[in-house]
């Protein structure tokens, strides 16, 4: 939800650089999708289908490349924002989601590399 909130409070405002704002747009979206793909994934359990892809591996490799672009997509963001209001809570929203894929980069870690390592000693 933040995602979205990011996209539409930048996309609403007036921009001064378009490359910057366009670069955190397509961020913002291109993680939106995928998140949704991988939640999906899970919904359908479409995992139990499609062996050949570790599936914990590449939701993994998502977050973090995802949370990287991110966290760079709001620091241009926040530095091109010249006190726009719209830009400046776009930047805000790009922080939070930031963190909240960090979060659900460690969540997903615990989940599924710690419990299947104490799982394997018993």
């Amino acid at each position: 939800v933040t995602l979205l909130i990011a996209f539409i409070c930048v996309r609403s405002s007036v921009w001064y650089s378009y490359s910057a704002y366009s670069y955190f747009q397509v961020v913002t979206i291109c993680n939106l999708i995928m998140i949704l793909v991988f939640y999906l994934v899970h919904l359908f359990r479409l995992y139990r289908l499609l062996t050949c892809i570790s599936w914990p591996l590449s939701e993994l490799l998502h977050y973090l490349i995802g949370t990287l672009l991110l966290l760079i997509a709001s620091i241009v963001a926040a530095s091109k924002s010249y006190s726009q209001s719209g830009l400046v809570a776009g930047a805000i929203f790009g922080f939070v989601a930031t963190f909240l894929c960090l979060a659900s980069i460690w969540m997903s870690y615990k989940i599924s590399c710690v419990t299947q390592s104490t799982d394997a000693a018993v």
